[in-house]
This record gives structure tokens, sequence and C-alpha cells, in this order.
């Protein structure tokens, strides 16, 4: 695999080796080992997933911007598996460099690309094909006590979701988030997630 370095430090994006032939193709989609190798070398840690997810969604629907608070932090390693979305990790570190700023990767089907968000950030995606299959892998269970976000339709972010106004598809609870100048950020540049 090769991992790409994006403009913000731990954002992440990784290509598999993929091999093809007449009959299809193979990959391996994860590996602990190669994992360890590759990304814990660039983040100075290792990373252990212990919870898989998978959503299937339509055209415009467009799920975030979510992350988990302290103590409760994820990590999120995500890909595509059918169809094609705009995948987006935003800096919520308070005193960072970055903050506010965000990485944006295009995961398709056909890429087999996957995006690594480091604790700290919020993650959302937005769905440009007639149907998307997601999945992610997360380095903390789910605790929805800790459920937190920042709205997905924030100006500000300067994040362009390529889905027409008029198409977008929110979940009640996506339209609640408070703007990025509103937000109280439960993460410090200083003090460490990991």
């Amino acid at each position: 695999m090769e991992v790409i370095q994006t403009e913000i430090k731990d954002v992440l994006i990784i290509e598999p080796r993929v091999f093809k032939d007449a009959r299809g193709y193979f990959f391996e989609s994860f590996s602990q080992r190669e994992f360890d190798e590759k990304v814990a070398t660039i983040l100075g840690h290792t990373i252990n997933f212990v919870q898989d997810n998978e959503s299937m969604s339509s055209y415009g629907v467009m799920r975030g911007l979510h992350f988990q608070r302290p103590p409760y932090t994820q990590s999120k390693l995500v890909r595509c598996v059918r169809g094609k979305v705009l995948d987006v990790a935003v800096d919520i570190r308070k005193g960072s460099p970055t903050y506010g700023k965000h990485v944006a990767v295009e995961l398709t089907e056909d890429n087999h690309r996957q995006f690594f968000v480091p604790r700290g950030f919020a993650h959302g995606f937005a769905v440009l094909s007639d149907i998307a299959i997601f999945q992610y892998k997360c380095d903390e269970f789910y605790h929805p006590e800790a459920d937190g976000g920042i709205s997905i339709a924030d100006d500000s972010l300067g994040i362009d979701w390529k889905i027409p106004t008029d198409k977008v598809l929110l979940s009640d609870k996506d339209t609640k988030h408070a703007l990025l100048k509103d937000f109280d950020s439960p993460f410090d540049i200083n003090v460490s997630l990991y």
C-alpha cells in the first residue's frame, strides 16, 4: 500500500496495491502489520481498531461532521466499497495551526482509496453517486453520550460538497450542529488524544 500525506499532518490517504486480471481484482483492504509498518511510523503510535461500521446512502445524503468527545475520541479509517463519496476531515483541535481547515478526498469503488481521520477531527461525507456503501474502522467503540458535531453546512469551512443545495439530504440530528464560530472544541493540540 502507498500512504499519501496531506496538507494537514496525520490526515492520510491510503492506496492499496490492487491486482487485476481478466477475472476481476484482489487487494488487501486492511493488514494490521502493514498499517503499523507504514502508518503508525508516520503517526508515531499504533492504532488498534475495535469496531467496523457500514452505511448505505443515496445521492445527496450528507453525513457529519461528526466526532466523539473525550475520553471516547475516535480515529477512523474509511472507504467507499460501492459508488462514490466526497469524504472530509476538519481539524477541530484548539491551538492547531490548521484549526478549521479541511482535507477532502473522493473515495470510490474504482479507486479503492482509504482515508485516515485522526482523533481531534470532525468527519463527514457526501454521496455523489446514486447509491454508496461506506465502511469505516474505528479505534474506539461508539458512545452515544459522547456524540458531537459541527455543521456540515458551515460556509466558513470552505468545503465544496459537490451537491446542489436543493438535493442535500440531512438527518434531523445533523441540521442542529453548531457553526465552527459558535463551537467550543473539546480538543486541544497540546493534549495527547492517544
